[in-house]
């Protein structure tokens, strides 16, 4: 078969930093480098030097947790169509969200008749139950439900229940999800307890775990780092020496940073803490660093290079994801991996991301967080025997060995459509 022509809608590409958007590129540059073109389509204040990502009309002054927003479906599907009008030229299109780019994506593929790809990254009746103050959760819930409907068929109502669903507004966003899923010809999932719970709820179209992969050139530039410094992959922990963290995760509510400084105030053992990143809850976790007295502990950098953050998880004893009940992979646990560094994770769904011998899991609450951190503090030797377990695995999570599922499925879709 011919290289095939890709077309990726995603409401987070530009100005954030974050795992989707990694995760994309990382893709795109694979596909590209074997012969694909693809063509990212994305809300953006400036159109980037690459020619290949088109930025769709943007909100001038909003942006929704330090992303940019693009305006309606309808404004984004006319001007991709007059920019585009021989759209059906692509042979396969493929969704990350279920926002207005996304679904003016989505609309358009219907449109034309190109097979249509959907990926579901996260759970975003989580987002609202944790971002947004309480007497507005089933305002802003029932808003959007309604909003999404008018673009995309809501066939599947999702009422309350007292597993994923215990409040309108947590029902509504499951209504949303699943018919964004449902939506589509192919659904693709990073892991497969999030494809239970979208069954559950009425998914009914094929769905797939394509793991976000990490890539290959950033692990290349991490093994290149370490060589020039002399430094060994395999992490270590002598004793008596600080426990060393490093939190590279947007710093927001549903990452969870609030409940971690509250662990580590409450830790009896000594621990330096870098925290990469900015989000809608770095304002308040500075205040409470502050208010606390833990500016010994706890130190801010904001948003940086990946390159730079991977020389500083070379001084690292763990890597920090505090999520509960997102289903997302969590990029940040696949790099960690990828890297030789432990991780500390509460979600117990996340024991599919990471080996059970690399990590350590705690219970969700700061009690139970600091008590697990402190015990390995009390033991050392769990470092090296953790970072150990993470470079032996790490080859099966390179973005070069996930991408093959995504190129067999793209194949795949493009001659079934070529048939008809």
């Amino acid at each position: 078969m011919s290289k095939l022509k890709i077309a990726v809608f995603t409401d987070v590409f530009l100005d954030v930093t974050g795992g989707i958007p990694s995760s994309i590129q990382a893709q795109k540059d694979i596909l590209e480098r074997i012969g694909y073109e693809v063509t990212i389509f994305c809300p953006g204040t400036k159109q980037p030097k690459d020619k290949s990502i088109v930025t769709v009309p943007t909100m001038k002054f909003l942006r929704i947790n330090g992303a940019p927003t693009s305006r309606g479906p309808k404004k984004v599907e006319k001007f991709i169509t007059e920019k585009f009008p021989s759209f059906a030229q692509f042979d396969v299109v493929h969704v990350h969200y279920e926002a207005s780019c996304s679904i003016a994506g989505a609309r358009l593929a219907r449109a034309f008749g190109v097979p249509l790809v959907q990926t579901m990254h996260g759970r975003e009746d989580m987002a609202i139950a944790l971002n947004v103050p309480h007497p507005f959760k089933t305002i802003a819930a029932t808003v959007l439900n309604f909003l999404h409907s008018r673009y995309i068929p809501h066939e599947t109502i999702v009422s309350r229940d007292n597993h994923l669903a215990p409040t309108i507004a947590r029902a509504k966003m499951w209504t949303l999800m699943v018919n964004q899923a449902n939506f589509a010809d192919q659904v693709l999932v990073p892991s497969k307890h999030f494809e239970d719970k979208l069954k559950h709820y009425g998914v009914k179209k094929p769905v797939m775990v394509v793991s976000n992969g990490v890539s290959d050139e950033l692990i290349a530039r991490f093994d290149k780092i370490a060589k020039e410094r002399g430094v060994s992959e395999l992490r270590s922990m002598k004793d008596g020496e600080p426990l060393k963290l490093i939190w590279n995760s947007r710093v927001s509510h549903e990452k969870r940073i609030m409940p971690f400084l509250k662990a580590i105030r409450k830790m009896s053992r000594p621990v330096k803490i870098s925290i990469y990143g900015d989000g809608n809850a770095l304002a308040a976790a500075k205040r409470y660093v502050e208010l606390k007295g833990l500016s010994d502990r706890v130190k801010f950098y904001g948003a940086v290079e990946h390159d730079k953050i991977l020389e500083k998880m070379l001084s690292q004893h763990m890597s920090v994801m505090t999520s509960y009940g997102f289903d997302t992979q969590g990029l940040t646990l696949l790099e960690a991996e990828a890297t030789g560094l432990p991780v500390f994770f509460v979600d117990p769904d996340m024991r599919e991301v990471v080996p059970r011998a690399g990590s350590v899991k705690a219970g969700k609450s700061p009690s139970e967080m600091a008590k697990k951190l402190d015990w390995v503090s009390y033991h050392p030797e769990s470092i090296a025997a953790m970072s150990r377990e993470m470079l032996l695995c790490r080859g099966e999570i390179f973005q070069s060995t996930q991408i093959q599922k995504l190129i067999s499925l793209y194949e795949r879709m493009a001659a079934g459509r070529a048939s008809v």
